[in-house]
């Protein structure tokens, strides 16, 4: 195994550790609190969603990758690269989409009872499984490009100018204005979201320090005139507000390396003997669905009490049996 094969696969298997689990302990705590509370408040579902979602790029990519590097599977052939490179492109674009709906939905939370946007809220929350839908048949419709171009062989007469590497898989574009009409796509279904989800984190940016500052106004009247300071009432709607700020963040930051080096890979006149260039956009598009369970395990108090319960129901189930068998 060469060194770049090794140093590949090893990278793919942090995101692999990383992502799995936290996206399957995700996807179980909000299954439990659906089980005991029987609903999921819209939020809940689009995480959960994004969850789902964010197991898929992981797992459809990055253990295929990892498994692939160190021969322990062939499954990157033409049906498999085709494949592979299809629910990858999907269920990547499906993220980046659901975290802009959750942002947009969470700057609609804060709007003031009574205003259209809450009002607007309330329509969101009624149609969200439209909402889905839509957002699973646009993205599947623009990602066919990956069933029609995509290969597990080398093709010389058309690797020389209009095609990708991606290491086990090879992009293949009758033309170069196919090439560029393809990657422009894919660029414009990301550069607007982001461009939305940004707005609307900013939005609740300037939400949250106005409400600062009137708490502390509050408590310094309060002080002053013996009372007790109020303003926790909405301690939940800033946690997940601040949750999804750090999201988006982490959003802008990867897939905007991302985004960049998918740039530069269209400029290039001729395919590129390595795949290092793919490799680093699928490493950082796949960091976000890896990092995003840990974002939302650590900010979310509904998931993180669950996982809590779950890991201290074991050790108490197993003490019980122990006292039984004695």
């Amino acid at each position: 195994m060469s060194t770049e094969l090794f140093v590949r696969g090893m990278l793919y298997l942090s995101l692999t550790v990383v992502g799995v689990p936290g996206n399957i302990a995700v996807i179980l705590a909000f299954l439990l609190l659906l089980y005991q509370e029987n609903r999921l408040l819209p939020a809940d579902v689009i995480v959960l969603h994004l969850a789902c979602v964010n197991l898929l790029v992981v797992g459809v990519r990055c253990l295929l990758e990892t498994l692939e590097s160190f021969y322990l599977t062939r499954v990157f052939g033409d049906i498999g690269c085709k494949a592979i490179i299809f629910v990858y492109r999907t269920s990547r674009s499906l993220s980046i989409w659901l975290t802009f709906v959750l942002s947009a939905y969470q700057c609609l939370s804060i709007a003031p009872p009574g205003s259209r946007w809450a009002s607007a809220r309330a329509l969101v929350a009624q149609n969200l499984w439209v909402v889905f839908f839509f957002l699973w048949l646009v993205n599947t419709c623009m990602s066919s490009a990956a069933i029609l171009f995509s290969f597990g062989t080398k093709n010389d007469s058309s690797l020389v100018n209009h095609g990708i590497n991606v290491q086990f898989c090879y992009v293949f574009f009758p033309s170069k204005l196919s090439k560029q009409a393809n990657g422009a796509g894919q660029v414009g279904r990301d550069v607007v979201p982001m461009t939305l989800m940004t707005l609307a984190s900013l939005i609740i940016l300037v939400f949250l320090y106005k409400h600062s500052r009137q708490v502390k106004g509050l408590r310094s009247s309060s002080s002053s005139g013996g009372g007790g300071g109020g303003g926790g009432s909405s301690g939940a709607e800033q946690r997940a507000a601040k949750a999804v700020v750090a999201l988006v963040t982490l959003y802008v930051v990867m897939y905007g390396v991302d985004n960049g080096l998918w740039v530069y890979t269209l400029t290039v006149k001729k395919t590129l003997k390595s795949s290092l260039m793919s490799d680093l956009r699928i490493f950082f598009s796949s960091l976000y669905a890896a990092l995003s369970p840990l974002v939302i395990i650590a900010s979310n108090r509904k998931v993180n009490g669950r996982l809590r319960c779950v890991a201290l129901e074991k050790p108490v189930q197993e003490k019980a049996t122990s006292l039984s068998t004695m």
